[in-house]
């Protein structure tokens, strides 16, 4: 995920060249509760009432099976589309599945698309094309007021546009919804890409869905969401949605997706009883919108929640975050855990993989203080090699870390878009699930237990104070006293960034 920086605090000092449109005027809509005789709600509805108390919960790991249940439940949609996301790329994937909600809105499905505005960078006529369409709208969060020049805003407005919606929900009818750490975009996807994200995501349905259509509803409305039609006033619709998709769609690569929704059938399959449900008890937690503007309460934070909702580990706690920056406060918490025997491990990106070099430098300073407490780290490889996927059969030269999950005591998981670091803590909103499963926590426990040797780097601490990194080749371990996949003047480089005052940006 491309991290948010603008520079230097003195930018806080500068005054805003201009204000913010009213909200006085916005549409008034909430999630749709009444569709239970829809496709979806009669699919899912009878298996929901037979198992009251608890949500039907599918783990989408594969790329491919990630972008096809987005896409099948555009297509199966028949009353709503209630969506937010961080990033939406306008490449492959991102255009397909935008083509995917105007044909909904064409069937008379109402489609609501919540965009955080960093990433829209070049998006404005296709977002205004979108928004033009009577059964569609769009809003933006924390949106750019200069549109075409945006370091200018980020200069001038920093408090506000440093704080960001890092939110990522796509809920079908109030039936079905997904949530994970993925974005849109090929990279997520795995489609035809250099970089890979390796991450996790969520289908559930049950009556945790509402809770997550609740939550949508509380962003839709709140003080950061801007109706592109307010922020996009002078913008030209010039694209055709649905002319890009047809040209995307008549491409040789794009036949992995479509062979890859007709595989992935979501619907067919819970009709024929074939999908692989678990019925668990599930809670969702995010953060309230307000903090979008810094306006709310630290105590009902979404780390606060997870703490006192997931309960205190008594064996083991297995942590997956790309960006893993564990602070002072983080370090000391972990060393009273370890103070009760609890074992610790961590799986975050190694420097050759991670896509956000400044955030591996608030990690690496703290490593050493981690081993010293016997908490295990393993770092995610990048292969660097050109293969065949299981996903779309498009090779990757970079395969980079996303996933953000917790297990513990291998009986219950957190799932969701909060990473370990400031950021997510303090200035990002984000969403999560908390699922009361011993299967699911297991299967990350066996990433540790049993893939991690073959996809990350152990990190260990030498008798003389340094670290070394152990490494699978061909079978064999073998150590590297470095970094392993780094220059001199990379490793240089986090470390003057590992000095900078800028931990709480990170």
């Amino acid at each position: 995920m491309p991290r948010f920086r603008f520079g230097l605090p003195i930018f806080l000092f500068l005054p805003s060249c201009r204000t913010l449109p009213s909200l006085d005027n916005r549409l008034v809509s909430t999630a749709f509760m009444d569709t239970d005789l829809t496709t979806l709600g009669n699919a899912f509805t009878p298996l929901s009432e037979a198992n009251k108390g608890k949500s039907g919960i599918l783990p989408l790991r594969l790329a491919k099976d990630a972008f096809a249940a987005r896409m099948i439940l555009a297509d199966t949609a028949e009353r709503s589309l209630d969506i937010q996301y961080y990033i939406w790329h306008q490449d492959t994937t991102g255009t397909l599945l935008f083509d995917s909600l105007r044909a909904a809105a064409d069937r008379g499905v109402r489609v609501r698309l919540l965009l955080d505005d960093f990433n829209t960078m070049g998006m404005d006529p296709i977002l205004k094309n979108l928004d033009d369409h009577q059964n569609i709208e769009i809003r933006l969060f924390n949106p750019f007021l200069i549109r075409s020049h945006r370091w200018v805003g980020g200069l001038t407005d920093f408090q506000r546009l440093n704080r960001r919606m890092h939110n990522k929900s796509f809920t079908a009818d109030n039936q079905v919804t997904i949530i994970g750490g993925r974005n849109v975009g090929d990279e997520y996807f795995g489609f035809g890409t250099d970089l890979l994200f390796a991450d996790l995501d969520v289908l559930a349905v049950g009556t945790l869905v509402k809770d997550v259509s609740r939550d949508f509803d509380r962003y839709w409305i709140s003080d950061s969401s801007y109706p592109v039609k307010l922020i996009l006033k002078n913008i030209k619709a010039e694209v055709d949605v649905a002319a890009a998709a047809k040209k995307i769609r008549g491409q040789d690569d794009t036949r992995f997706f479509l062979d890859a929704v007709r595989s992935f059938n979501v619907v067919e399959e819970l009709k024929q009883k074939r999908l692989d449900l678990e019925w668990a008890s599930t809670y969702m937690i995010s953060d309230d919108p307000a903090k979008g503007l810094g306006k709310a309460a630290s105590k009902g934070s979404l780390l606060q929640r997870l703490k006192n909702e997931m309960g205190p580990a008594e064996r083991r706690m297995d942590i997956v975050s790309p960006y893993f920056v564990p602070t002072e406060q983080g370090v000391e918490a972990f060393s009273k855990l370890r103070a009760k025997g609890i074992k610790i491990r961590v799986l975050t990106n190694a420097l050759e993989a991670t896509d956000a070099g400044v955030v591996h430098a608030g990690y690496a300073k703290y490593r050493k203080s981690l081993l010293r407490l016997s908490v295990e780290l393993f770092e995610f490889r990048n292969p660097m090699t050109r293969h065949k996927t299981k996903d779309f059969g498009k090779g990757s030269s970079q395969t980079s870390l996303h996933a953000k999950t917790i297990a513990i005591d291998g009986n219950r998981v957190f799932i969701g878009s909060f990473n370990f670091d400031p950021r997510s803590n303090d200035l990002n909103t984000e969403l999560g699930f908390i699922i009361e499963s011993s299967t699911l926590a297991q299967q990350i426990q066996a990433v540790f237990d049993h893939r991690a040797g073959q996809q990350a780097y152990e990190v260990r601490l030498a008798p003389d104070n340094k670290l070394y990194w152990i490494g699978l080749r061909d079978g064999n371990d073998v150590k590297h006293k470095q970094e392993p996949g780094t220059s001199y003047w990379q490793r240089l480089g986090i470390k003057v960034l590992g000095w900078l005052p800028i931990e709480w940006l990170l």
